[in-house]
């Protein structure tokens, strides 16, 4: 089918990108863990419980996403975005007139705005590979790019949203909880819009000029063998993805949690800031983690229609190995803190564009919809994981005047990007049952 006699697909990239972007502010709760934590201020959780509302978003977002998998096969991915992006807006809205305890934001944040995510967040990668089967790590990461961007957008936008809510006294309420609102009729605004050309190709479609490459059963998957779900979960290369993305991904998201804690704990002791001067510092760090999260979507998934999606995995997660270890010993300075927390978001961005795109190539490019929420499902175990080592090493180093609660976790953290890199080393691709 020519690609002159159906929609303009770069069209859905666009679509894609503006989905993205909202659904990335699950990344910037980092804004509200030191307002939260504050012991004389109005909430008093501690850094476990905003680790709980975190790692439950992520949890859900996962679990959720398997099942919008299979809806979306079924009535379309139109409908599923649109019911995603309600979904996310009424938690943010809710959890701003409500949200004054650990439970209510445990609930309205964590679970009704992390299913909100988990509807939304397949549609633009089904779609888009279908769209684009030459280009599958390029436009994946394309595809999941806005969501690191969109991080740097909420991550900057709740810092000074604080001080315009407060002054507006809008809605009458605290400005953690207005910036809630705020937030909620923006994401559901930005999903909405980006649904609505959030179509797949008619059936048969090829772009101009390209042709599937032919099935290799013994060096390359391509994509083009299809695997059912039940078919899929047989093989042991599931579990070799879904492992190394647990161990690549809780890196990535242990440092969205604690770059906050761990910044001004690390720059007051190393670099005698005050807290004040301490936080703004990590803010910048953070707001640089998610830019080059967004760039390492799209260019590991480009690297990868070079070299590859095996070789990036192994690079990208030995990298992220190394980056972890060295972490602990340059966040003590300003520009270590922010040089580190770049590198590991470029690289932890790289799982968003490569672990859809190996799904794809192993289990087959049309139901990979399907597929990859079983494989996402690893993202919800690593947003557990990741936080919740942060989070028990933090508090049980209540009273500490330095920075030493953070190294346990982050060299567990590099271990298992280790560990990662050698499963994905003997990886082979998967051969279908006869």
């Amino acid at each position: 089918m020519s690609e002159q006699k159906v929609m303009n697909r770069w069209i859905t990239v666009v679509g894609a990108i503006l989905i993205q972007l909202a659904l990335g502010a699950i990344y910037a709760w980092s804004v509200f863990t030191k307002v939260l934590t504050d012991p004389g201020g109005l909430y008093k959780f501690s850094a476990g419980e905003t680790a709980w509302v975190f790692s439950i978003g992520l949890a859900t977002f996962a679990v959720v996403m398997v099942l919008a998998g299979r809806w979306q096969a079924k009535v379309g991915p139109r409908p599923v975005a649109i019911i995603g992006g309600v979904v996310l807006g009424v938690g943010y809205i809710l959890a701003g007139f409500l949200g004054s305890s650990f439970w209510a934001q445990f609930v309205l944040i964590g679970v009704i705005g992390g299913a909100g995510i988990g509807l939304a967040y397949v549609v633009p990668i089904a779609v888009l590979v279908k769209w684009f089967p030459d280009m599958k790590g390029l436009i994946t990461g394309l595809a999941v790019a806005g969501f690191g961007f969109g991080a740097t957008i909420w991550v900057k936008a709740g810092g000074s949203w604080f001080s315009l809510v407060t002054s507006l006294d809008l809605f009458g309420l605290p400005p953690v909880q207005a910036t809630f609102v705020l937030y909620g009729g923006i994401f559901f605004l930005m999903v909405f819009l980006g649904g609505l050309v959030m179509v797949n190709p008619p059936e048969g479609y090829k772009p101009a000029g390209w042709e599937p490459p032919a099935p290799s059963e013994t060096t390359k998957a391509t994509g083009a063998v299809e695997f059912t779900s039940a078919e899929m979960l047989k093989t042991p290369q599931f579990y070799m993805l879904w492992l190394t993305f647990i161990f690549s991904g809780l890196a990535g998201l242990m440092v969205i949690y604690c770059i906050k804690l761990y910044g001004i704990d690390a720059l007051m002791f190393g670099s005698g800031l005050t807290a004040t001067e301490a936080g703004a510092v990590a803010g910048t760090a953070m707001a640089f983690y998610a830019i080059l999260n967004g760039l390492g979507r799209i260019l590991w998934g480009a690297a990868s229609d070079k070299i590859g999606r095996k070789a990036a995995l192994v690079a990208m997660c030995l990298f992220q190995g190394v980056a972890m270890a060295a972490f602990y010993f340059v966040g003590s300075f300003e520009i270590g803190l922010i040089v580190g927390a770049s590198i590991i978001g470029f690289n932890f961005g790289g799982n968003f564009a490569l672990f859809p795109a190996a799904t794809a190539d192993f289990f087959g490019n049309k139901s990979v919809g399907l597929n990859y929420g079983w494989v996402f499902l690893a993202y919800g175990v690593a947003g557990i994981a990741g936080p919740q080592i942060a989070g028990y090493f933090k508090d049980a180093a209540v009273g500490a005047t330095d920075a030493s609660a953070w190294m346990m976790p982050f060299f567990i953290a590099a271990g298992a990007c280790v560990l990662g890199a050698v499963i994905m080393a003997i990886a082979k691709p998967p051969k279908k049952a006869a």
